[in-house]
């Protein structure tokens, strides 16, 4: 029995319960947790604005929610890398101003960190909010003239848009940028299935839509594209079914696709504090970016 036929034959309720991340961690009830992570990613953000040169609010666009953040490290080499991240929050919560909780480790070790707004749905719908982080990629390359290499990083439907971009055809943006990596935390990369949760009430994705802009579909692209970019896709031990299993097939279709990837299934996780530990330079993950940022 494959994927499709499995999501396909749960109820209404039971695929609404695995797609809601709220309702599967070990550490608090769904009542609490949203509320407990946006307090973390608020603090650690405040922390990363507290240790870095900040230029806020930039503008990459004159469209709705198209400006980003730029973290710099206290003393940048003359070819910094530069990390980009997209925030999750299922395309419709959640912004830029509560993403430099990863900053204070980074910039820490040299890397320029930028965190990229986008509009929400219901005011935008996918295809507009992956145009726009595409254009906010091409916008942020284009600021400096010299770098080490480019990585994504994104969390939950922040890591559909990195591995979204990492399908983008750049001619079309007359740049090449040097993309030697993405982290792609808890992620969706099929959304056939969210078409039918409480998740498209705001988006309003038809099938055709979803098939679009599933990271899934463009798994040939990615490896024509960016062949060479390390890829590392972790999901929470306590991430719902749905969701490690939409991590872990990415990870198969990318690996028999013969890009570069590894796999990590983060223990003691969940799908929230996978991804609010990166404030802390000692965490596993945070050890895993920060390899992969530095290697030269």
């Amino acid at each position: 029995m494959n994927r499709m036929s499995l999501w396909k034959e749960m109820s209404k309720d039971e695929l609404n319960k695995q797609y809601s991340p709220s309702c599967w961690s070990h550490r608090m009830d769904k009542d609490t947790i949203i509320a407990a992570h946006i307090k973390e990613i608020t603090q650690g953000t405040e922390q990363g604005r507290n240790v870095a040169q900040t230029w806020l609010d930039v503008a990459y666009g004159q469209g709705d929610g198209e400006t980003l953040d730029v973290y710099l490290p206290p003393n940048p080499s003359p070819a910094p890398a530069l990390l980009i991240y997209f925030h999750g929050g299922y395309w419709q919560l959640l912004s830029k101003d509560l993403s430099g909780f990863m900053v204070p480790p980074l910039t820490k070790a040299g890397v320029i960190v930028v965190a990229v707004d986008y509009i929400l749905a219901p005011k935008g719908n996918m295809d507009l909010i992956v145009s726009q982080v595409r254009r906010s990629v091409a916008f942020i390359v284009q600021q400096y003239s010299s770098l080490s290499g480019v990585y994504l990083c994104g969390h939950s439907a922040g890591a559909h848009l990195g591995a979204m971009v990492l399908c983008t055809d750049w001619k079309k943006y007359g740049i090449s940028p040097n993309i030697k990596g993405a982290l792609l935390v808890s992620g969706i990369y099929d959304l056939c299935p969210i078409v039918h949760t409480f998740v498209n009430d705001p988006l309003k994705m038809t099938e055709a839509d979803a098939l679009r802009n599933s990271p899934m579909q463009f798994v040939n692209v990615t490896k024509q594209l960016n062949g060479n970019c390390e890829i590392i896709i972790a999901m929470a031990q306590h991430d719902s079914d749905e969701f490690r299993k939409q991590s872990q097939e990415y990870y198969q279709a990318i690996k028999a696709a013969g890009l570069k990837v590894s796999f990590q299934d983060v223990p003691n996780t969940d799908h929230f504090d996978i991804i609010e530990k990166l404030v802390d330079g000692n965490y596993f993950l945070t050890q895993v970016l920060l390899k992969m940022v530095t290697r030269r």
